[in-house]
């Protein structure tokens, strides 16, 4: 999103004066990230580091790469662009999957080792391709006219499994001989596949499960028939597409979900009861390492218990090993992790008011808790058997940072493996002793070592330092490093916040509050903000103050943190974000009379709540894909927050922003991929129909073909420009 500037090699020479960080070069190629790897994993047999990288004519398309540990090699495996030529072309239930992964980009987007360490798997513009080491080449396994998904090695490396035609299918790779598991699927009736509310707010991708011995695979049988058809218009440029999609509205019915587990040798299937009462989710399923036992979270349709159940295949038995419940909700997790040498396994629990690991028997039996204290824990990442050690990423130290830390199973003192300073993001190896260290801080982008399990650096995988030669140095002296804070609230909450300051403070400067404020997300955090970031020094040097505060509701700071949103969503959000301007306001350098916000998604519904709700402190606002009505969006999550609108419908008018429209005093601009099957484009049109209703004028801009996202080069070139000009407009910033 800047104007090309000088790209090739000027712009990566120093730079004699400093160069403005325009728009169009936030989008341009090389990246200003500079060319840090991505899905990096260590491989099985722990002899190399493969990862994903663009390329440097176009950092969007990804190749696959390795690094081989002992050699220090580093050596392309597979070009892209020599598999496929011409535009990849994916289905439209790829593209949904691909949305919900937050996958961007082309090319070879993920893969997946063989747990042997001698194979590795990945998809390419609806293909898949297999890989041998020692051999040359990529074997393309699946070249039919149907688009196959949700691709799969098996554990052994015996098999590739898919979901094609809504029917899940395996097929022996030696051999070549395809089975199909289920044939009953289409229509309403979906095998092994993962339904909208799943995927969306589950975060599980998937329907179906192998067991590590490749003797049985546990999936879904999905039932769409209950769930209401909304007709939606997708507008593209030059064509209006009409959607038929089942998509479960806040109240409405949820697909009906079954559960069987097939014996892969003789076809045998039983189904496990999940229980007299249907209206249900199937959160989570997860093999024991025995092969024998299928352990699935079950959770209530108001959220309030989740339990982890285990159903034993031999006896047709099952028991609940552990039920979690709340008077609000109960956050999901992917920390269920079993020890493979003892019948033993570690969870995730916010029972003590911060999501904190717990060791229990196979049986369900309490052992210890593992950690404790007022920081979380943010998830599991290896254990290392010899050592009696678990390693898992948290906030001991700071919320604004994510830590490698180790602790013993027998409990104990905690140690923290990684640098202070810096966000970390780490990848362990299946024995824990070696793990990639990803790295960040809100000045540098991701650089990436291969440590030991102790910390220390066994080499870089790229060091990316930001000197002479760097995409991003050429912006080094100009760049605005934002300082970190905390503000105390009337009722005595710490909130984090987030600030930019311009060079001259010795006149007041507009500000552009950038805000997220929903759940299960952080905003004000000591890591790499990618392109947004970028915009933000951008927007410094045109002259504003940029502030970011993390409200109550949003994550990494524990349970009690979450909580005062529970059925009264846009408030305690406002108000923490009022007490954000109030603070802003306390400086010399802030005109109070010229405050922005902006967001997208939830950060969209945050920006039209303070306007609409707290007027006297925002004069302008850029609402991006908000919400507008909680009844219009899905079960899952707005359940979770919000209860059901049957039983709790007052709270849903409350926390919808029409009866607060009327008060808009600012500037307001609203923008929304037409295209958007997440917040459906309705959210916004409602509130276009609503404010011409009330003849208040107010801007819009829409993107023909978008979905939620909004992505794309030249499309996020206009975007940001569009925001930036709106806030220039109507803030007039001076340098």
């Amino acid at each position: 999103m800047k104007k090309a500037l000088l790209i090739g090699a000027a712009m990566l020479s120093t730079a004699v004066q400093a160069e403005p960080l325009d728009i169009e070069r936030i989008f341009a190629s090389p990246s200003l990230d500079g060319n840090a790897p991505r899905a990096l994993k260590v491989s099985p047999d722990g002899e190399r580091v493969t990862f994903l990288k663009g390329k440097q004519t176009d950092y969007e398309r990804l190749d696959l790469w390795e690094y081989h540990i002992d050699s220090g090699e580093t050596r392309l495996l597979f070009d892209s662009n020599d598999l496929q030529s011409g535009e990849e072309v994916l289905s439209d239930e790829e593209k949904a999957r691909r949305e919900r992964m937050r996958l961007s980009g082309s090319g070879i987007v993920s893969y997946q080792w063989s747990a042997d360490g001698k194979a590795l798997l990945f998809p390419l513009g609806g293909d898949v391709y297999y890989h041998k080491l020692g051999e040359k080449g990529a074997k393309q396994l699946l070249d039919t006219d149907v688009f196959e998904t949700d691709i799969k090695l098996s554990p052994k490396g015996n098999y590739i499994s898919f979901i094609r035609d809504q029917n899940l299918f395996v097929k022996h790779i030696e051999s070549g001989k395809e089975t199909a598991i289920t044939k009953e699927g289409g229509g309403n009736i979906k095998f092994g596949m993962a339904e909208f509310v799943a995927q969306e707010e589950m975060g599980r991708m998937t329907g179906y499960w192998w067991s590590p011995d490749e003797s049985f695979i546990a999936f879904t049988k999905v039932d769409e028939s209950p769930v209401d058809v909304i007709s939606r218009s997708e507008i593209y440029a030059d064509d209006i597409k009409t959607i038929e999609q089942k998509y479960p509205k806040a109240g409405t019915n949820n697909v009906l979900v079954e559960l069987a587990i097939q014996n892969i040798n003789n076809g045998a299937r039983r189904w496990v009861d999940l229980g007299e009462d249907k209206d249900i989710y199937l959160a989570r399923g997860k093999w024991m390492p025995n092969s024998e036992t299928f352990t699935y979270q079950w959770q209530t349709r108001d959220q309030q218990t989740l339990e982890l159940r285990a159903y034993n295949v031999p006896s047709e038995k099952q028991n609940v090993l552990l039920s979690e419940t709340s008077n609000t909700w109960v956050n999901l997790h992917n920390d269920l992790y079993f020890l493979s040498d003892s019948d033993q396994f570690i969870w995730a629990s916010e029972r003590d008011g911060f999501k904190h690991l717990y060791l229990y028997e196979n049986s369900g039996k309490l052992v210890r808790q593992l950690t404790q204290g007022d920081w979380v824990v943010d998830n599991i990442e290896a254990v290392d058997a010899k050592s009696n050690r678990i390693y898992f990423a948290g906030r001991k130290d700071t919320p604004l940072e994510s830590h490698a830390y180790s602790v013993s199973l027998d409990g104990g003192d905690i140690s923290r493996i990684t640098n202070e300073g810096a966000y970390h993001s780490v990848s362990f190896s299946k024995d824990a002793s070696i793990f990639i260290d990803r790295f960040s801080t809100i000045n540098s982008p991701a650089q990436v070592s291969l440590n030991d399990a102790s910390g220390k650096r066994i080499t870089w995988l790229e060091e990316n330092k930001v000197e002479e030669g760097h995409p991003l140095h050429a912006y080094m002296d100009t760049w605005t490093k934002p300082e970190f804070g905390d503000i105390t609230t009337k009722d005595g909450a710490t909130l984090k916040y987030r600030i930019y300051k311009p060079e001259n403070l010795e006149k007041k400067h507009p500000v552009i509050v950038y805000l997220y404020g929903g759940p299960h997300a952080q905003v004000v955090t000591n890591s790499w903000a990618g392109n947004r970031g970028l915009l933000m020094q951008h927007w410094v040097d045109k002259g504003y103050v940029v502030f970011t505060l993390d409200n109550r509701g949003s994550n990494y700071r524990g349970k009690a943190f979450e909580d005062p949103i529970y059925k009264k969503m846009g408030f305690i959000e406002v108000d923490d974000q009022v007490a954000g301007v109030e603070f802003l306001r306390t400086l010399p350098y802030v005109d109070a009379n010229r405050i922005g916000v902006h967001g997208h998604s939830y950060g969209g519904y945050m920006t039209l709540m303070t306007m609409f709700k707290a007027g006297d402190y925002f004069q302008a606002g850029v609402s991006g894909a908000p919400v507008t009505d909680w009844r219009l969006y899905d079960t899952h999550y707005t359940e979770r927050y919000m209860g059901n609108p049957n039983t709790d419908d007052d709270a849903y008018t409350a926390s919808s922003v029409f009866p607060y429209a009327k008060d808009l005093k600012g500037d307001l601009l609203i923008y929304h991929g037409m295209a958007d099957d997440n917040v459906l484009f309705t959210h916004s049109t409602m509130l276009y129909k609503h404010l011409q209703d009330l003849a208040i004028p107010f801007e819009t801009m829409d993107y023909p073909g978008k979905k939620h996202s909004i992505r794309g080069k030249q499309t996020g070139i206009h975007l940001y420009k569009t925001i930036t000009n709106f806030f220039d407009r109507n803030l007039t910033p001076e340098q």
